[in-house]
């Protein structure tokens, strides 16, 4: 396959001649994966605003789907890093949107769980695949082997990243 430039080659040649140190790989790789992070969330946001989500309620729905569409609500506030109360307004919100519901617990009288309705189900799983789709569509430039590799690189830089070194 021919080598085609994308915009990072134009921004890496501009920094050379400011920067003679800098490494080439090492920036565009950085600057691309900054770029990319960028268009992934602009289609999430997108895919949101589609579905009529905030992400606030995006994020709580998946949350909960996570846990298999049931979950009380301290499970999701470890699970969103939330104080309790901030999950409870969320919880709110989306029942009077009929996305979720509580429901008595099985095992314990004293608790309530969060359930995620059908409708919850396809608003999540609408944003969803429209994020899938595009990061199908993206990955699928390369073939399954580069995939693996490239998810294996990527992992080795981020377990750089949840371990650095203390000085």
């Amino acid at each position: 396959m021919e080598h085609q430039e994308d915009w990072t080659d134009g921004h890496v040649a501009r920094w050379l001649p400011v920067l003679p140190d800098l490494d080439p790989d090492v920036e565009g790789t950085v600057t691309r994966a900054k770029l990319l992070a960028q268009h992934l969330r602009r289609v999430r946001e997108k895919s949101l605003v589609d579905f009529d989500l905030q992400r606030p309620e995006f994020d709580t729905l998946h949350a909960l789907a996570g846990r298999h569409g049931r979950a009380v609500p301290s499970q999701l506030a470890d699970d969103l890093n939330l104080a309790p109360p901030s999950v409870t307004a969320r919880i709110d919100a989306l029942v009077a949107r009929g996305f979720v519901r509580r429901t008595p617990s099985a095992t314990d009288r004293r608790r309530v769980d969060i359930e995620l309705t059908e409708q919850g189900r396809a608003a999540w799983l609408g944003a969803m695949d429209i994020l899938g789709d595009e990061e199908y569509r993206l990955l699928g430039a390369l073939t399954a082997d580069e995939r693996r590799t490239l998810s294996d690189l990527l992992r080795r830089v981020m377990l750089a990243a949840e371990h650095p070194q203390t000085l």
